[in-house]
């Protein structure tokens, strides 16, 4: 898995403002300015996990809806939010699409656990009536996946099936990597943080633009959509820019 990029995003400068104190500390998530909502908080380590199921980067269309349904505050980004994205797939049936579909259901959320003992299994983490976990779904049946923790289940009648876990330290990881100078004791090539990153913005622009949106991945422009194109980068504030790189 890889870690929290949103924190990476978060210390590009931005307009000045004046001071708010439901901008700072753990609020900045909340802000288009600073985060993007629970979707790149908590959920990019989920979709870290999703993408990797699926082997899939970057989608071709993209559908979120959602919106700020809980506090009466000043915070911006939704905290109910669904989006659906679509990969290709030359060797699916059908249409041949793979589909990524995924979920901020705020703080109370149906029980989707391995069994009924234990409903909560399946998921990242379990804080009161908040769960975080994955759900794959094929043709045979389907699988649960928690932080250390996979469990399939098959045929019509769900049956529990191959199961398995394991638990690496993708912090020790990283400093290995960064003691030896060899990226490769980092177990993630860092285009895969790039990958689940996109998809995080991706879903964000097409909940902030108010449409379904299709993405050319070579061009890395949006199809014929030039207000979703100018979401992809943002006004900065100088001398804190990043700058073009051809």
């Amino acid at each position: 898995m890889v870690g929290s990029y949103d924190d990476i995003i978060a210390f590009v400068e931005v307009p000045e403002r004046p001071f708010s104190k439901n901008r700072f500390h753990y609020n900045w998530h909340w802000n288009w300015d600073y985060g993007n909502g629970d979707i790149g908080n908590q959920g990019v380590h989920e979709m870290d996990i999703a993408r990797w199921g699926l082997n899939v980067t970057l989608p071709t269309r993209i559908t979120s809806a959602g919106g700020h349904f809980m506090f009466d505050d000043d915070q911006q980004t939704p905290n109910t939010q669904l989006a659906v994205f679509e990969f290709p797939n030359e060797q699916g049936g059908g249409d041949r699409k793979k589909i990524l579909q995924f979920e901020v259901r705020h703080w109370l959320s149906n029980s989707e656990g391995i069994g009924a003992e234990k409903p909560n299994d399946n998921t990242y983490m379990v804080s009161s009536d908040n769960e975080v976990g994955n759900l794959f779904f094929g043709s045979k049946g389907f699988m649960t996946k928690n932080l250390n923790r996979w469990q399939t289940f098959m045929g019509d009648k769900k049956e529990p099936g191959e199961t398995g876990e394991g638990f690496g330290n993708h912090y020790a990881n990283f400093i290995n990597a960064i003691r030896h100078s060899d990226p490769k004791l980092a177990k993630g090539d860092i285009k895969e943080g790039f990958y689940t990153c996109a998809l995080i913005h991706l879903a964000n622009i097409a909940y902030r633009v108010g449409r379904t949106l299709d993405f050319d991945p070579v061009t890395m422009k949006f199809v014929n959509d030039p207000e979703a194109d100018a979401l992809l980068t943002r006004d900065y504030r100088s001398p804190f820019a990043v700058p073009d790189v051809v």
